[in-house]
């Protein structure tokens, strides 16, 4: 069986993967912390990377891990950098020395995000925040070093593990109204569908940068009526502007009003289609509640 190597194993699209690869390869499972069935890896040490890709020689890396703390990072530079670029720098120069693949996942937050039309893969980037950035790093040091890569960039992921929709539910629980943001627009991904479209791709000689998100789009505030509905609560979900929220939250890193992904490569490539976002939320909410 071929061996697989996950980075980042316990992040929601870590077990994803597992879940999806389960049976099919033998999974090496690696993350920061030692845990049951799980190989400490720092992926910021590149000694340590190659020595463990020497070790198990597998066909693929996919990297899941990733420092995603989005306004965290605007005061912690270096270690985004470390996690975010970094960290793919390793696993590229290990997947070429032991001859695997290596799937690196990216985000929207490498565009500016000011788009007027669903961002395709042959775009400009131009990320704004500093998690942005040092995830368009990390994609430039896979095209650099690796030979054989997928880079796939995602959006609004959720999955098993700590995410928007857990938070909303919660906040329902607590508050009989809430306000989120009405102007930002984007496409709600599950991570069983991204990690089914990497099962789908990685096995082949398909290689480049893609876009992989849910079909369809809608922005945070429709995105939890539609939690809300679903799940049957009756929280009033106010609607308000980036504005209104930064004089609440001046903290806050800027974030891209426009950020839906065209999964444009793999229309042009292969016949692969994510489901649709009201149908991912669905299956989401069933399977939690």
């Amino acid at each position: 069986m071929e061996k697989i190597i996950v980075t980042g194993c316990n992040g929601q699209l870590g077990r994803a993967i597992n879940k999806e690869l389960a049976g099919k390869y033998e999974i090496v499972n690696t993350d920061v912390f030692e845990g049951e069935g799980i190989t400490p890896l720092d992926i910021t040490n590149v000694d340590n990377v190659i020595k463990l890709a020497r070790e198990v020689k597998p066909s693929a890396i996919i990297n899941c891990a990733a420092y995603t703390a989005v306004d965290k990072q605007e005061s912690d530079v270096d270690l985004s950098y470390k996690i975010n670029a970094i960290g793919p720098r390793n696993l590229a120069i290990a997947a070429t020395e032991v001859g695997s693949k290596l799937v690196h996942v990216s985000t929207d937050y490498v565009f500016e995000g000011n788009g007027t039309r669903p961002y395709v893969e042959f775009d400009k980037t131009g990320p704004v925040s500093v998690y942005g950035k040092t995830k368009l790093a990390g994609e430039e040091f896979v095209k650099q070093f690796a030979d054989r890569f997928f880079i796939v960039r995602t959006a609004w992921l959720y999955g098993d593990g700590k995410n928007f929709v857990k938070t909303m539910l919660g906040l329902s629980e607590r508050m009989d109204e809430i306000s989120v943001v009405m102007d930002q627009q984007g496409t709600p991904t599950s991570a069983k569908e991204l990690a089914k479209a990497i099962a789908y791709l990685f096995p082949t000689d398909n290689y480049g940068v893609f876009h992989g998100t849910c079909e369809g789009s809608t922005n945070w505030a429709d995105f939890t009526d539609e939690i809300f509905r679903i799940a049957g609560k009756t929280t009033k979900v106010n609607h308000v502007t980036t504005a209104q929220y930064l004089e609440k939250n001046p903290q806050a890193a800027p974030r891209p009003a426009y950020s839906i992904l065209e999964n444009y490569m793999l229309k042009l490539t292969s016949d692969y289609m994510f489901a649709d976002w009201h149908d991912a939320i669905e299956e989401y909410l069933k399977e939690l509640l």
